[in-house]
């Protein structure tokens, strides 16, 4: 979500508008904005109706990049505790002797439960 945040706020981009009279006739983000056809005739009366508009919009130039040792020492601090302390928080548990492990059950010779009609419900 950062990374998509720089990029937009890095992105230079221009619109260009085009009106004839007071009508908006063409928006354009990333190519020059399409002519309502007036200019032919605007070079022969010479009255021109049609106007262009360009708004730039301009992203950041250049990006501040700052090291750990730029920042205070409390700032350091805190910062090493807190990754120490997140790094130790996810640590896997000791190997546990599990005992019973290999224990292999008696055989049944017959099931008690169905021969005595007992069932736990």
């Amino acid at each position: 979500m950062l990374a998509f945040l720089v990029l937009l706020s890095t992105v230079s981009f221009t619109i260009e508008k085009h009106f004839c009279g007071d009508i908006l006739v063409d928006v354009s983000l990333f190519s020059e904005a399409e002519k309502c056809g007036m200019e032919t005739l605007e070079i022969q009366m010479k009255k021109t109706c049609c106007k262009d508009e360009v708004d730039v919009v301009k992203g950041q130039d250049e990006l501040k990049f700052s090291s750990f040792d730029d920042l205070e020492f409390e700032h350091q601090q805190f910062l090493a505790s807190f990754v120490y302390s997140y790094t130790n928080f996810f640590k896997g548990l000791p190997n546990q002797i599990i005992t019973h492990k290999d224990y292999s059950p008696p055989n049944l010779v017959a099931d008690i439960q169905v021969l005595n009609d007992t069932f736990l419900i």
